[in-house]
């Protein structure tokens, strides 16, 4: 059963964060199979993301620390169109690796939706607010998947979610093979 109540730090980007921003190309050498090597997508998770559009000052903290596999940020605020690009995979594996536990998004590219539901890997929330405008790197924020909210606890301001709906199921059963399991279509 998916975690729907939690807390974390944000990490804010805006519009049109593409795979290789996620996850660059020359990190899709490591096998995420092999568990040593798996974590190594959460060591590289941001790594291509500019800092102009990661809302860190110059000079600021990255999203994962050098030497570490996962990040002090469980939450991803973006704008429209996220996670546009290549169709892999290890977009939203290199996001849960680093720790990240939900991405909230004006939209989302539809392979990366599909793929970030169909693995299990992170949570797709979406929102009508453009929260990446409100929201800054760094604000801790409480998430409620069942009240369909989300507060920012820095700025103490609360943003509606859209329902999470179909894709509900396959995320409380923790991928789409598992999903297919319980319900007896494999």
């Amino acid at each position: 059963m998916m975690e729907k109540q939690f807390n974390g730090k944000a990490f804010v980007l805006g519009d049109a964060i593409d795979t290789d921003q996620i996850i660059p190309a020359h990190h899709l050498v490591f096998d995420p199979t092999v568990a040593e090597e798996r974590r190594m997508f959460g060591r590289y998770a941001m790594s291509g993301v500019p800092t102009a559009q990661s809302g860190l000052p110059d000079g600021g903290q990255v999203f994962t620390p050098e030497g570490e596999y996962t990040s002090q940020y469980a939450i991803v605020v973006a704008g429209s169109n996220f996670g546009c690009g290549s169709s892999r995979e290890h977009a939203p594996l290199a996001l849960a690796e680093a720790g990240v536990k939900i991405t909230i998004a004006e939209s989302y590219a539809r392979i990366y939706f599909r793929n970030t539901v169909n693995g299990g890997y992170v949570i797709p929330a979406e929102t009508s607010e453009r929260l990446c405008e409100r929201v800054h790197t760094g604000d801790e924020l409480a998430v409620d998947l069942d009240a369909s909210l989300v507060t920012n606890l820095t700025r103490g301001e609360t943003y509606s979610l859209r329902p999470l709906g179909d894709i509900l199921p396959i995320l409380d059963a923790g991928d789409l093979f598992e999903y297919a399991k319980a319900a007896g279509m494999v």
